[in-house]
């Protein structure tokens, strides 16, 4: 008899009531000598790159049920971090990580699952089902509904590519009609799937497929193309085969903490560093090393850094490129395959299909395969047709993009620059650091000094910046949004997309212990650790205080008299229980929030629960 998890509540006559049960939801006897595997799906309406995914479980169920498991779907919710953003809706998209593995972690556990096939695809939920997975180490892969086509539409007689920022930048341009802002709301979004730039959804996407929790194209297949079906079909099979080979033949390889180990989260930062994917990735990839208890922080960031070459740039660094791009010019793999040819990556680590690194790409990179089937799926291209129907078309590039020298993907020879898209940043104003995304930096504000700004929310900033108060030449310093201070650590892509919209984010620079959307350009850095909620430096900074930040140094700098550091501090303290926080904002924090608060870490921790606030660890 196999020693299945879920053996615990299918066999032996004490079981009897939950065997009843079970055979409630159609399970037979024969069913009970099966593994129980779970599909964890985050459909929602709520959301475009969720709300195609009601039927995909079904897909994924019915190839368990052929390949001799039993397959059981539940759901989690899903947070859209576009939607949430720019009002308090946004406090509660960070918390909801935390939520969504822990009911993960609630469901496994409490109904004794084998193995699980997480569905995912936005902002929180795939780093919620990646932490869920690493905390309980059974077989899992992870499949996600794929990224959005990106827009199109004609302006000034000229053919533009389009997605979301477009649409937030243009309706905060005052010299831009109304009937062009109208005409881009309507052509920016327009299919299901994660939003078609590299934000932190695509990001994540294409960080499980560099881990190799997901299968080659997971990252970067659209969601209306026909092929991405096969990766469900496919990941229903493959579950089954992973869970056998740790319950019957006792391969722990099959694990995640073994597939995602040290040398795996190594590839996937430095996939993330060569493409400038969202800073929101380190957060979740920090958060998911302390779940699976994998030494990997902020210092291997940032040494890896330093030396992983920048070769590719998909919106919202590039106009030319978007996520349907990146996929005809080979995808996650293709990017892998340059980093390998450069010798900056590990292959010999396995993946859920059970292959090397290296036997992987000599498969699935475009520059080395041999198989017409992968070149095939590498040439899947959009439609141009507005649906929120996954599957539903099956259009292709006449050719691949293998351009190496100045084509979507570059080889290290022809890269952008030779350190990467991230950087990590210390100085006194972020003595456990803070994350610029130098992707989406001009090469003119690598070295930069201004004149701080100082605001104390995220709403009171965009206010000022619309309201022309911020002038070129400033640093706007947006502090007390950090995992505590916020509390939740919003994600603020309004008020530097609005320094865009004012022309001024070539001129100005914006720090925060808050973070980024992925969708973020510009001098932006946030994650100030420690935050100004726990007596940062930043919490010190006044209005006309010179701010300094070197990018090629890794360094922010605020310049101030260690005399003046000392009366300020004094003067902070002085406000008793009300000490490093906000003097004016008014916010109201439910008490799930608050909760949040209490046991949230700094960003350079990943924003996890401090441990050492519970009673037992």
């Amino acid at each position: 008899m196999p020693k299945y998890r879920s053996s615990i509540t299918t066999h032996g006559r004490h079981m009897s009531g939950a065997r009843a049960l079970w055979k409630a939801t159609g399970m037979t006897d024969a069913d009970f000598n099966k593994p129980i595997i779970a599909i964890v799906n985050s459909f929602t309406e709520f959301v475009p790159g969720h709300i195609h995914l009601r039927e995909l479980g079904k897909i994924v169920a019915k190839e368990i049920q052929i390949s001799g498991g039993v397959s059981k779907e539940f759901n989690t919710i899903a947070i859209d971090d576009g939607i949430a953003m720019g009002h308090s809706g946004m406090l509660y998209s960070l918390p909801s990580r935390e939520l969504i593995a822990d009911s993960v972690e609630y469901m496994i556990n409490s109904h004794c699952a084998d193995a699980m096939v997480c569905i995912s695809n936005c902002d929180k939920i795939t780093p919620g089902m990646l932490m869920a997975a690493l905390r309980l180490n059974i077989p899992s892969i992870f499949v996600s509904g794929g990224p959005m086509e990106s827009g199109k539409t004609i302006i000034n007689q000229k053919n533009k590519k389009l997605d979301l920022v477009d649409a937030i930048m243009y309706s905060a341009n005052p010299t831009i009609s109304e009937k062009i802002i109208k005409k881009i709301e309507n052509s920016a979004c327009p299919t299901c799937g994660s939003c078609s730039g590299l934000f932190t959804a695509n990001s994540m996407n294409c960080l499980t497929e560099a881990i190799g929790l997901a299968l080659p194209g997971n990252g970067t297949l659209l969601a209306t193309h026909i092929d991405r079906k096969k990766l469900f079909l496919k990941a229903g099979k493959l579950i089954v085969e992973l869970t056998e080979r740790y319950y019957k033949k006792n391969d722990f390889s099959a694990l995640p903490r073994n597939i995602a180990n040290k040398k795996a989260f190594h590839n996937a930062m430095t996939l993330d560093i060569a493409m400038g994917g969202s800073t929101n990735t380190i957060l979740h990839l920090l958060a998911s090393a302390q779940e699976g208890n994998i030494d990997f922080n902020i210092k291997d960031i940032d040494l890896l850094s330093k030396k992983t070459p920048h070769i590719c740039k998909i919106a919202p660094s590039s106009s030319l490129y978007h996520m349907e791009d990146l996929h005809r010019a080979g995808g996650v793999m293709g990017i892998l395959g340059e980093l390998n040819r450069a010798n900056l990556i590990y292959t010999e680590i396995k993946n859920v299909l059970n292959l090397t690194l290296e036997e992987t790409l000599k498969k699935y990179d475009v520059m080395s395969t041999q198989s017409k089937k992968v070149i095939k799926m590498f040439k899947a291209a959009p439609m141009g047709i507005k649906t929120q129907i996954p599957f539903s078309q099956d259009a292709r590039w006449n050719s691949i993009d293998t351009n190496r020298k100045t084509g979507c993907i570059r080889s290290y020879r022809h890269s952008y620059s030779k350190d990467g898209g991230l950087a990590i940043l210390y100085g006194n104003i972020a003595k456990n650091g803070c994350i610029v995304k130098t992707a989406g930096v001009n090469k003119d504000n690598l070295v930069f000094q201004g004149f701080a700004k100082v605001y104390e929310s995220q709403e009171e900033a965009i206010e000022a910046i619309l309201n022309k108060k911020v002038v070129a030449g400033n640093v706007v310093v947006i502090r007390y949004e950090g995992p505590k201070g916020g509390p939740g650590m919003q994600e603020m892509l309004y008020p530097t997309t609005y320094l865009k919209s004012m022309n001024l984010d070539k001129s100005c620079a914006l720090i925060t212990d808050g973070r980024f959307s992925g969708g973020t350009a510009g001098l932006s850095i946030g994650h100030i650790s420690p935050e100004a909620a726990n007596k940062g430096l930043i919490a010190l900074v006044k209005n006309g205080d010179l701010i300094s930040i070197n990018i090629p140094n890794r360094s922010i700098e605020l310049h101030i008299t260690n005399e003046e550091l000392y009366s300020r501090t004094n003067k902070e303290i002085s406000r008793g229980q009300y000490a490093y926080t906000p003097k004016s904002r008014i916010r109201s924090i439910s008490c799930a929030l608050q909760t949040y608060a209490y046991f949230a870490t700094s960003a350079d921790k990943g924003a996890v629960r401090d441990k050492k606030k519970l009673l037992i660890t």
